[in-house]
Formats: structure tokens, sequence, C-alpha cells
């Protein structure tokens, strides 16, 4: 290998690590920053060689360094780095509490004005409410009509 193209390809590599880096460290983009500076310093010396030459590192660069991010994203996601625990009902993780299904269909009063949350109270039981955009007066009587999640969607009666 001729000693002119030793510091370009070097440089090449160097920002293969560098990118490698980004994808793994948390840098807020300076080490994207180094990296295309590292890239392109390495395709300044490569066209001062030739343009042919410079030409051939840009056109890897252009296939090279897409490739290495998607890599180094996949490899993240496989690494122990991550967090691969999912929410399930297997585990205990409910994300709706079970006696909001009980309200549906029922009625009551709101104890605030709803515009459009606010609170109601059914069976002796204050709850937060949404309607569907409607304002309802404090006092109005009031009926549920979905429950969806944790919220309770009412509408006047």
């Amino acid at each position: 290998m001729n000693s002119l193209y030793i510091l370009p390809v070097s440089l090449q590599f160097i920002g293969v690590i560098v990118i490698i880096a980004e994808v793994i460290l948390p840098s807020g983009g300076i080490l994207s920053i180094l990296a295309a500076l590292v890239f392109g310093f390495s395709l300044f010396r490569a066209f001062s060689i030739s343009n042919n030459i410079g030409m051939l590192f840009a056109s890897i660069d252009i296939v090279m360094v897409p490739l290495l991010v998607l890599l180094g994203l996949k490899l993240l996601a496989k690494s122990p780095a991550t967090l691969r625990t999912t929410l399930s009902r297997k585990e205990g993780v409910i994300s709706q509490n079970r006696s909001m299904d009980s309200f549906l269909s029922m009625s009551g009063v709101a104890v605030t004005d709803l515009r459009p949350a606010g609170s109601i109270k059914i069976n002796d039981q204050k709850l937060d409410a949404v309607t569907k955009g409607e304002y309802i007066d404090k006092g109005s009587q009031i009926h549920v009509i979905e429950i969806t999640g944790n919220q309770v969607i009412v509408k006047e009666k």
C-alpha cells in the first residue's frame, strides 16, 4: 500500500469507530460531528491524492455510513444495555383499573363543572371524568357512556 493512502484509510477506520461509539454512547451528537469531521478530512486527503481515489472513498462512505448506523442500532437492540422486559398481564401489569368497568352505563351527578373534565359522584364514590367536549354544569345528572383506560367518559342525562 502506498504511504499516501495510509492517512485517508486510517481516518476512515477511525470514523467507523466513532460512528459505532455514537450509537452506543449518549453524546448529544458530539460524536456524530466528530465522525463527520473525520470522514470529511479523510475525503479531503483522498481527493488531494487524486479525483478517482476521492470518488472511491466518497462512494464507499455513502454506502458504509448508513449501513453502519443500521448495524449499530440492530446490535444495540440485542445488547444487554437495552430493556427487553415487556409489560403484560402475565407479569401482573394492569393499565386499567378493573373496577372502573363496573361504572359503565351508570348514572350519577356532576360534583364540579365538567369543561370537559371534572369530578362526578356515582354511588357515593367520587371519580374524575370527562365529556366528549360538552360543558356540563355542577349538579347536573350525568350518565357514563364509555370507559377508556382509566378515563370515565360521561354525557349529560
